[in-house]
């Protein structure tokens, strides 16, 4: 990421396009979840219209009416924050980089940044996320991220008002990070495993795992973290990663073969997998996205 001086000494005049905050700097990425939705647009400029996430722009011939000042509003930074889960070694590990700047020099932080002036926020998320972590282009692209939530607490930010469109994704096999850009580090860590994170990344990190845990319920997504023959046994440790709940082995068993489409069984193939039982037959993901029902949790009820 790109870095520009730091606009915390003094407030800019907010109709002195030349002292206005730079949108290419980064004051950093926490948030308050109080709306929801998309904030598409360029830093500082309400109602400028920008790139969207696939959608169009304003009508052709559309432009602002004469005399509009589009200065007369407090500027504010528009950025996007990541929260990024993957199993690795049995756990649900978080994708974290290590600030390399100030405010929160040294912590650890979720990867992210401003979005550009001429840039849509889903994709202001796949650059600051390939910058910050290392991760291949190709790889980046190829990821499904959910928008979140918007945050946008007034003083979220010690240095200008900043609202944060959060993005957040559960994928398999994900190589190492590196970190990029303004993050000095980045890497995987186990859940629970951190001190807290800068801002108030942890709110949206705690958001973001509620979002994760309801995209088992409602998704096959779990069968893209076994391998490409499995067990039921392995698909249950899976959701128990996730939802950080132990599965009575019976009922999952009975709640999965009774989804169509869930699960294919492999002819005559088994594994042992420990203990004085007998082999455990393998199964494949089936041809089913979604579980019908879906696949709740202990608690009966979506997350």
């Amino acid at each position: 990421m790109t870095t520009r001086p730091d606009q915390s000494a003094s407030r800019p005049d907010d109709r002195n396009p030349a002292a206005r905050p730079d949108p290419a700097a980064r004051p950093g990425d926490p948030g308050d979840p109080d709306d929801a939705g998309d904030a598409d647009g360029s830093p500082g400029s309400p109602g400028t219209p920008g790139a969207s996430d696939g959608g169009p722009g304003a009508p052709e011939g559309v432009r602002a009416p004469e005399g509009y000042d589009k200065y007369a509003f407090e500027p504010f930074a528009v950025t996007v924050d990541l929260a990024v889960f993957t199993v690795r070694d049995g756990a649900l590990q978080i994708l974290l980089v290590q600030r390399g700047q100030e405010p929160y020099l040294g912590r650890w932080a979720l990867p992210g940044g401003f979005v550009l002036p001429r840039e849509s926020a889903g994709v202001a998320a796949r650059r600051e996320l390939a910058e910050e972590t290392g991760l291949a282009a190709d790889t980046v692209a190829g990821l499904h991220l959910e928008q979140l939530r918007t945050y946008s607490d007034p003083d979220r930010d010690p240095r200008m008002r900043v609202v944060s469109v959060a993005y957040t994704a559960l994928v398999p096999d994900l190589p190492e990070p590196r970190g990029g850009g303004d993050a000095a580090h980045a890497r995987w860590v186990p859940q629970g495993r951190w001190e807290p994170l800068a801002f108030d990344h942890d709110r949206i990190l705690a958001d973001a795992r509620t979002r994760v845990g309801a995209k088992l319920e409602y998704t096959s997504l779990a069968t893209e973290f076994c391998p490409p023959e499995f067990t039921l046994g392995e698909l249950r440790r899976v959701y128990e990663t996730v939802w950080g709940t132990s599965l009575d082995p019976a009922n999952f068993r009975r709640k999965v073969l009774a989804t169509p489409g869930f699960v294919a069984p492999v002819p005559g193939a088994a594994r042992l997998t420990g203990g004085r039982g007998k082999p455990a037959a393998l199964y494949r993901a089936g041809t089913a996205t979604a579980p019908h029902p879906p696949l709740l949790r202990p608690e009966g009820r979506p997350v």
